[in-house]
């Protein structure tokens, strides 16, 4: 079995909990529990896998399975770009090092590692 990345949320709209498989976006399912909704989805997940096998077609790749590089660029404003460079100057950290503290959620951490 694919290591696929499966999710349960609460819906206000249908009053229950929905299973979702991040690699299978249009299916979903509802149970009164996230346990239960996370039950049912790996079951469909599972019933649309032997389907592909049946058709001996490839199913969509694991997202945690992937290999990332860890690269990616990002577009942002002038004014963000500079307000970026200021706070990382404030923290004495390289830009690169502040914008990935920010996107985990974190403070500043000290490294020496330039690249970080």
């Amino acid at each position: 079995m694919k290591n696929y990345t499966y999710r349960a949320q609460w819906s206000m709209e249908s009053g229950d909990y929905v299973g979702v498989c991040l690699e299978f976006r249009m299916e979903e399912t509802h149970a009164p529990t996230a346990l239960e909704a996370i039950a049912k989805i790996t079951e469909r997940v599972a019933a649309i896998l032997e389907e592909y096998e049946v058709d001996d077609a490839d199913p969509p790749p694991s997202l945690t399975d992937r290999h990332y590089s860890g690269n990616f660029l990002v577009r942002t404003s002038s004014l963000l770009h500079s307000r970026l460079m200021v706070e990382s100057a404030e923290q004495g950290v390289s830009l690169n090092h502040w914008v990935v503290q920010k996107l985990a959620d974190r403070g500043p951490v000290a490294t020496t590692d330039p690249f970080f």
